[in-house]
């Protein structure tokens, strides 16, 4: 599934393409063609990210909602558009260039006041500069659960997934199982810094890195990841292999359904 870097990318890339303009809109796949239909000819007047949820705004109709989900994913081209190809829920397009939406978990015509609801259900995004970590802390701070859990409830933390959250704790030396309420108040400061600067990173580049300078392949030596995720990544996918920093294996184990990586030398409990 996207990160939030990925949407916030996206809903970036949609108002650059389609930002005030008069835009055609269709379903070719047919599950969204209601709603394309009183999208056509309107135009966007705002596009949005929080977490990993994208919204498109049409102030004459009201705003699109999708969530990528396992699945989705967006492909931009430059005009004329050609026939669609494959199970395109949403194209939208000018004569300048278009956007097909394939996939997605939630595709949905919604009202600015279930868009409220929407983010009011959400955590703190550290790429959104309205939020700055304090609802989140107030949560984690009172919470029994591990820190890794609550990094990947976007009830609390919006935006971070199974990446951001194994690599943000590497990087601070904190033991994913450690409980919430146990975490100092500087040390979730410093996580929330951190969420802040690498997932801006990840904005502007389209890939997660975090790997710090004096471990890059180039400085240690080594061989660059080779890796569908692409960027230089501590322990995230790296289980059994040999710790950048203290050269003992990269552990992993199932949490809360999903596979967390740690150092268990980095990370002591």
């Amino acid at each position: 599934m996207p990160e939030g870097h990925i949407v916030h990318r996206l809903a970036a890339e949609y108002g650059i393409r389609f930002g005030g303009r008069a835009v055609r809109a269709a379903s070719p796949q047919g599950k969204f063609a209601d709603g394309a239909a009183l999208l056509d000819g309107t135009r966007m007047t705002g596009t949005e990210a929080h977490g990993k949820h994208l919204f498109l705004g049409f102030a004459a109709v009201g705003w699109v909602h999708v969530h990528l989900g396992l699945y989705g994913k967006v492909a931009f081209g430059d005009g004329p558009a050609p026939a669609p190809v494959g199970q395109v829920r949403l194209r939208v397009l000018t004569g300048a260039g278009y956007a097909d939406l394939r996939g997605p978990t939630a595709c949905e015509l919604i009202t600015d006041a279930e868009k409220d609801a929407i983010h009011a259900r959400l955590g703190d995004d550290p790429l959104r500069s309205a939020d700055d970590g304090e609802a989140a802390w107030a949560r984690v701070s009172r919470s029994r659960t591990p820190i890794a859990a609550l990094l990947m409830d976007q009830k609390i933390v919006s935006g971070v997934g199974n990446v951001y959250r194994a690599e943000v704790l590497f990087r601070h030396g904190i033991d994913p199982y450690r409980a919430g309420r146990d975490v100092t108040r500087a040390e979730w400061d410093a996580i929330w810094a951190d969420l802040v600067a690498l997932m801006r990173e990840g904005v502007r580049l389209g890939r997660i890195d975090t790997v710090r300078p004096e471990h890059l392949p180039e400085a240690m030596g080594r061989p660059p990841r080779v890796d569908d995720h692409g960027g230089e990544v501590y322990v995230y996918r790296r289980a059994s292999m040999a710790c950048h920093v203290c050269g003992g294996p990269v552990g992993t184990a199932e949490l809360v359904g999903r596979n967390l990586f740690w150092c268990p030398g980095c990370q002591p409990r």
